[in-house]
């Protein structure tokens, strides 16, 4: 392949499945009777805030003072990422696709294809505040703020911005083959999942490591990993990465008025990719007895 047009995008908003996703693709992609655990990721998938990339880049340990260093330094180290591979690779990002200052952040000339890993948003809110060290308010904040970057300890960037147009971003992105997979979906029928997963990438599947697959990166599977050998990906000030990895704890995490400023900030993109909680989330922000109300009116 005489092109840089290798990498696939695995991209989410944060705490929206990313790891679970390059766990099991990583295992599935093993020599059989091989397994790789969570602290060995990057032996398969790389991330756009590799630091050893952007050294190579810049020729030197790299410590932008700046947005525009880092913009400057971020398509050369992509180009670097894209060609330390032969044919086409996975690729972490939590970055919207955003130019910025005549900067593609997401360059058409090293992009084959992406998989967009989609979470809802009030599940979300609850996983980032335990990620981040803070309150369920400051967490939602963050969803709805254009502004919201985060930075690694020696400043390389994460342009994320608001939940709604990180998503739009990527869906709507023009001329950009991707593939769509909903958390809740993939935790209802992981095999499925993935399978359809496999069907984008137009990859046969092997239903033996498959099923190896999904064993070795259930959520207990992982939890055990996080107990026996911690995780380099986890935050300092994070108790456990992998807290519970269900679908809906929302319902007992966060209050009415946080439901409702969510569902306010996000109605749009809420019906488009969730349709099945527009009524529930309505009737939960209202109190208590709203869902009876509802059901008086309709009946």
């Amino acid at each position: 392949m005489n092109n840089l047009r290798r990498i696939i995008w695995l991209a989410s908003y944060p705490k929206s499945g990313n790891t679970w996703t390059r766990s099991f693709l990583a295992n599935y992609f093993q020599p059989q009777g091989h397994a790789l655990d969570i602290n060995s990721l990057r032996l398969f998938t790389t991330a756009d805030v590799r630091q050893d990339f952007f050294d190579r880049a810049a020729g030197r340990p790299f410590r932008p003072e700046t947005i525009d260093d880092w913009l400057a330094m971020r398509p050369r180290a992509l180009r670097l990422i894209a060609g330390s591979k032969p044919g086409h690779h996975f690729v972490k990002t939590h970055c919207q696709i955003l130019k910025i200052k005549g900067v593609d952040l997401i360059p058409p000339e090293v992009t084959a294809a992406a998989v967009y890993i989609l979470r809802n948003p009030f599940d979300v809110v609850p996983s980032l505040a335990r990620h981040l060290a803070v309150d369920l308010d400051t967490a939602a904040a963050r969803l709805g703020d254009r502004t919201t970057i985060h930075m690694s300890p020696t400043r390389l960037f994460e342009i994320i911005g608001r939940w709604d147009e990180h998503v739009r971003s990527w869906t709507t992105a023009p001329g950009l083959p991707i593939h769509i997979m909903r958390y809740e979906d993939m935790l209802a029928d992981p095999a499925a999942a993935f399978r359809r997963l496999f069907g984008f990438l137009k990859l046969p599947v092997d239903e033996v490591r498959l099923a190896q697959a999904l064993e070795l990166t259930s959520f207990e599977a992982l939890q055990k990993q996080e107990r026996e050998k911690g995780f380099l990906e986890r935050p300092k000030e994070m108790a456990r990465f992998f807290h519970s990895g269900t679908v809906g704890g929302w319902r007992q995490e966060l209050s009415p008025a946080q439901v409702g400023r969510l569902r306010k900030a996000f109605r749009l993109t809420l019906k488009k990719w969730y349709p099945e909680l527009m009524d529930e989330t309505r009737d939960f922000a209202l109190g208590p007895g709203a869902a009876a109300d509802a059901a008086g009116e309709r009946g």
